[in-house]
């Protein structure tokens, strides 16, 4: 806004020079000057810490949408289009950084397990589908190698665990944690990529032994995983990608606390209707 510029030039230049180059009366701009702040400004002036503050604890990563959602639960109300205008003035923008991985397999593997979702990321209740991935983090040290289990239902991280190399120990302690941690359903379905890890005997073995069933992805299809591939997604657009880590371990603390601290407890997420996976769980046991 032209009144706006001279406001913050005034000091540095003539009031009639500005107004002359930017083609405005010298009456109108002392008028909008010594105008009382109108009701709407002092409530935009209110409201743009608050957004700074949110932005800041959801890492800044939420749009315009999910950063109106975390204002009215914290009580605030606000509408959704001052919400998205005072974002855009205040230069509140979500860290995005779109990268993606090629994993080649070189091993002669046993035959997959079938694709029982195919694509179908629904279900109806907690401990009917859990989906497990496998991704890299890079550190100075070298890499660290991260291996997760969500439920489908509530996409928390149910099972994680976290080693230098990618052997099959990563993906028996992931599935080891989830066990611990949940009520295991008859006819629990087990999807993931068919990854030597996933697909080696010992694993397979380990599945059936709680009564859970295996299902693979096709080869070569990340929409098949598409739900696991989108929390490393996450995982890396919001917290990978903005650090260097000097040593596995400091990756590693960084990485528990985004899971157990951030996602499970704090994100809020568009398809649990804004709720934090944590929460959505509360609800549906209370329900």
């Amino acid at each position: 806004m032209r009144y706006v510029f001279i406001r913050t030039q005034e000091r540095s230049h003539r009031v009639t020079r500005l107004c002359a180059a930017l083609a405005v009366s010298r009456s109108g701009y002392y008028a909008w000057r010594d105008r009382p702040t109108s009701a709407r400004t002092v409530e935009d002036q209110r409201l743009l810490p608050e957004l700074r503050r949110l932005h800041q604890q959801a890492r800044e990563e939420y749009g315009a949408i999910k950063l109106w959602q975390a204002l009215k639960q914290n009580g605030i109300p606000c509408g959704r289009h001052r919400v998205a205008r005072l974002r855009k003035l205040a230069g509140l923008e979500a860290r995005r950084i779109r990268r993606f991985r090629v994993s080649v397999e070189h091993h002669p593997l046993p035959p997959p397990a079938p694709n029982l979702l195919e694509q179908r990321f629904v279900t109806t209740t907690l401990n009917r589908v859990w989906v497990g991935d496998i991704t890299a983090v890079p550190t100075q040290a070298g890499w660290l190698y991260v291996a997760v289990l969500l439920d489908l239902y509530s996409r928390r991280v149910i099972g994680w665990a976290m080693s230098a190399k990618p052997d099959q120990q990563l993906t028996l302690e992931a599935l080891a944690m989830a066990v611990r941690q949940r009520r295991l359903q008859p006819g629990l379905i087990h999807h993931s990529d068919r990854g030597a890890q996933y697909s080696a005997l010992a694993y397979q073995r380990r599945l059936t032994t709680p009564g859970l069933t295996p299902s693979m992805s096709r080869k070569g299809n990340c929409y098949d995983n598409a739900v696991a591939e989108s929390f490393f997604s996450i995982l890396k657009n919001e917290l990978v990608h903005h650090q260097t880590y000097r040593t596995r371990d400091d990756a590693s603390r960084e990485i528990f606390a985004f899971i157990e601290g951030f996602y499970n407890r704090q994100r809020l997420h568009q398809s649990l209707g804004y709720l934090t996976p944590l929460e959505f769980e509360r609800r549906i046991s209370d329900s």
